[in-house]
């Protein structure tokens, strides 16, 4: 993972324009097969609609155009931009957010081992300063420095499920198909499936 600074620099104020909050932007791939990915959410919903996805996609599209036509590309190979809501085994990014989703399990890459461990998975349960409280099933609770934090996402679980419910499912119908042949491949014809 490429880790971009810049590239956050030049998509925060697009995201923050809309009233979204930006949790991630990362550059990953190869040459031939970049990636953009930029990560926001609603602070109230936590989610994004199909709408707000492509709206900030067209601002920030805009911004790295005009930026290219100035001989300012910051991105010099040719790449795709991926613009969502985090999901629901969302990253954790910011400090916040393990304060936020306090109560649901992570899993957490550690730089270096604390107490013999370099990945924790456990429940969060919030923050103090600039620390991580988690409590680990077989060993207790832990508390973890941001600054030492590589990776973090939440688990899928039950109770995670149920805290995000999308908000819309408008354009997530499924296409329709006029002939059983231009079906994609693998795809079950059988009724009553979803």
């Amino acid at each position: 993972m490429t880790e971009t600074p810049d590239l956050t620099a030049l998509v925060a104020p697009e995201a923050e324009a809309l009233g979204f909050d930006l949790v991630r932007v990362k550059l990953f791939g190869g040459k031939g097969d970049l990636t953009l990915q930029v990560m926001a959410e609603r602070p109230d919903t936590r989610q994004l609609t199909i709408e707000d996805c492509a709206e900030l996609s067209r601002r920030i599209s805009d911004v790295l155009d005009a930026l290219e036509l100035e001989g300012k590309d910051p991105i010099e190979d040719e790449y795709r931009l991926e613009v969502s809501s985090p999901g629901i085994d969302r990253p954790l990014t910011r400090l916040k957010d393990f304060s936020d989703w306090a109560g649901y399990e992570a899993r957490v890459v550690l730089t270096e081992q604390i107490e013999g461990r370099k990945v924790l998975t456990g429940m969060l349960k919030g923050v103090t300063d600039d620390r991580i409280a988690m409590y680990l099933a077989k060993h207790g609770e832990i508390d973890v420095p941001f600054a030492k934090v590589n990776t973090a996402k939440l688990v899928l679980t039950d109770a995670l499920i149920a805290a995000t419910r999308p908000l819309s499912m408008d354009g997530a119908e499924e296409e329709e198909f006029e002939d059983q042949d231009d079906l994609p491949e693998g795809t079950d014809t059988q009724e009553g499936h979803n």
